[in-house]
C-alpha cells in the first residue's frame, strides 16, 4: 500500500469511526516511515472535520460522532509520543473541565479529541471542578482559552460563580472563556460573561478558533 492509500484508509477509518483500522493504519505508517504530522495534518484531522461538519448538518448524530472521536483519539494516542517538539506550534492551549457538582464527561471528552485533533494542547481538570481550580490552572498554564461544561440545570449556576471567581482571582483577562452542555444556550453564556458559547465539538473548535484569532 502506497503512503497516499494509507492516509486514505485512514481518513475513511475515522470518519467512520473504525478505531481498530484506524490503529493498524497508523501503526503501519509509523513503521512505513509516513511523518507524524502527515498522518495527522493530511488524514486525521480532515477527517474529524468531516465529522464535524455532518454533525452539524444533521447527516450524522451523537453515537456516530462519538465513534470517531474514540478511533481518532486512538490514532492520536498512537502518533502523540512520536510528534515531541513538532507540535511546538500548536494552535493554542486550552483548559477543560466539568464544573463543580457535575461528573458528566462524555461531551467534554469528544471536545477533548477535537481540540486535539485540531492541534490544541489541553488540560482536562476532569469532572466536579470548583472555581480554585480553574484559577489555579488558567494561573500555572497562561491557557488561551478556558472550557466550562455543566450538564444538569442544577449545576448551572456554577459557570457563572467559576467565571466570577476568575474575575476576583485576576487571571479572566488574557484568556478566552467558552461554556457549553445540555442546558446552556448562547443567552446564557451572554448573561454570565462568557466569551463564548459552544452547542458540540465541532463548534467549539471553530468558536474558539474564531476567538483567538479576533
Amino acid at each position: 500500500m502506497s503512503n497516499e492509500e494509507l492516509l486514505d484508509v485512514l481518513y475513511d477509518a475515522v470518519v467512520r469511526g473504525d478505531r481498530d483500522t484506524a490503529v493498524t493504519q497508523v501503526k503501519s505508517g509509523l513503521e512505513s516511515g509516513v511523518a507524524p504530522m502527515t498522518m495527522l495534518f493530511d488524514s486525521m484531522i480532515p477527517a474529524l472535520e468531516e465529522v464535524g461538519s455532518l454533525f452539524e448538518t444533521g447527516e450524522i448524530f451523537l453515537p456516530e460522532m462519538l465513534v470517531a472521536g474514540r478511533a481518532m483519539q486512538a490514532g492520536m494516542d498512537l502518533v502523540r509520543p512520536h510528534l515531541a517538539d513538532e507540535t511546538a506550534a500548536h494552535a493554542g492551549t486550552f483548559v477543560m473541565g466539568t464544573i463543580a457538582g457535575d461528573i458528566h464527561d462524555i461531551g467534554k471528552n469528544l471536545c477533548n479529541v477535537m481540540l486535539e485533533g485540531n492541534g490544541f494542547k489541553v488540560i482536562d481538570l476532569g469532572i466536579n471542578v470548583p472555581p480554585e481550580e480553574f484559577v489555579a490552572a488558567i494561573s500555572e498554564h497562561k491557557p488561551d482559552a478556558v472550557g466550562l461544561s455543566a450538564f444538569l440545570t442544577t449545576t448551572m449556576p456554577e459557570l457563572k460563580t467559576t467565571i466570577d471567581a476568575l474575575i476576583e482571582a485576576g487571571v479572566r483577562d488574557g484568556t478566552k472563556i467558552l461554556v457549553g452542555g445540555a442546558p446552556v444556550t448562547q443567552e446564557h453564556a451572554d448573561e454570565i460573561g462568557a466569551d463564548g458559547y459552544a452547542p458540540n465539538a465541532a463548534v467549539l473548535v471553530r468558536t474558539v478558533k474564531e476567538l483567538i484569532a479576533a
